[in-house]
């Protein structure tokens, strides 16, 4: 069961680059209403189980967890305006494995607030930046249109960093259903507000624009999460982080099927090596004991091994 659970996770997250870049190419529908509606839906279907069942939970929060929970939804809401408009200008496969940078961040992140690594996780640092190299010295000389792409999905993937590290501040003390309401909640309102100051419209779509935003709410907020959600109560959380890295090839593949997404052979060798080197950052974080379900347990967010999900 958890192999299908977790096929059908990687197959969820991996599609979100895809849907996304067909909905936008087909349809008027704009990157902040795809950010607004997938988050909006995802707060409603959250909030409701914990309104049903513990309704005094949102009532519990303090200002803490509200604190830290807005922090990780203005990057939240940044990181979706970034990787989304990426995706209207370079290529799936590259914006999905720039923005899946996540886990690097976190790690530098991490180095600047005086955590030490191991040595592999600074290998794997240079093997995923070798990659970064790799793809945007190709689409440096496609065009300055995908170039601008590639720094926008990398910028998506630090502000994911940020928005999985202020999210585990706030989960110190929250209930995972009562966060994820609050921050998607959150992020949907700061979106609105984006999405007004730039005159980019949240509805009034056809039908075709309205189906990409279900399937893409669906398929990778709600499918593809909650599925890796329920994998970390049954797998070590190293596991699942590696399975997680398949959404970079997976996006590939779907983008290459679907929509006909042909890239230069180094952009592909690109892929692989952040592929590798994100994998060996994972691995890197394993603790003494090999990395396992409790691993981590009782240490600050920034000293836990790197197994939270990501956020596109």
């Amino acid at each position: 069961m958890n192999l299908f659970i977790a096929a059908l996770g990687v197959l969820g997250v991996a599609s979100s680059g895809p849907l996304i870049a067909a909905t936008l190419g087909a349809t008027t529908v704009t990157p902040l209403a795809i950010a607004f509606w997938r988050n909006a839906i995802a707060a409603a279907v959250m909030a409701t189980p914990t309104l049903v069942r513990e309704p005094r939970q949102f009532s519990r929060i303090g200002r803490h967890e509200f604190r830290w929970s807005l922090v990780a939804a203005v990057a939240l809401a940044l990181h979706f305006a970034c990787f989304i408009t990426s995706l209207q200008l370079t290529s799936v496969a590259a914006a999905t494995a720039l923005v899946c940078l996540q886990s690097a961040w976190i790690a530098i992140i991490q180095l600047f607030r005086g955590v030490r690594h191991r040595w592999q996780v600074l290998v794997g640092l240079g093997i995923s930046f070798g990659g970064v190299v790799a793809i945007t010295g190709f689409d440096m000389g496609t065009s300055p249109d995908a170039l601008l792409g590639d720094l926008l999905a990398m910028a998506g993937g630090l502000l994911a960093g940020i928005y999985t590290l202020a999210g585990g501040r706030a989960r110190q003390s929250m209930t995972t259903g009562t966060y994820t309401a609050l921050c998607y909640g959150m992020c949907a309102a700061l979106v609105a507000v984006l999405a007004v100051s730039t005159n980019q419209p949240l509805s009034g779509f056809d039908a075709g624009g309205w189906l990409g935003i279900l399937a893409i709410t669906v398929c990778a907020q709600l499918v593809g999460h909650t599925a890796f959600n329920h994998l970390l109560a049954t797998m070590s959380p190293l596991l699942v982080s590696m399975i997680i890295l398949l959404e970079i090839p997976g996006a590939a593949l779907l983008a290459a099927v679907f929509l006909n997404e042909a890239l230069p052979a180094g952009t592909y060798a690109g892929l692989a090596l952040i592929l590798v080197g994100l994998a060996v950052v994972v691995a890197g974080q394993r603790n003494g004991k090999g990395g396992n379900g409790r691993a981590g347990r009782g240490k600050p967010p920034e000293e836990r091994p790197l197994a939270e999900l990501g956020a596109d």
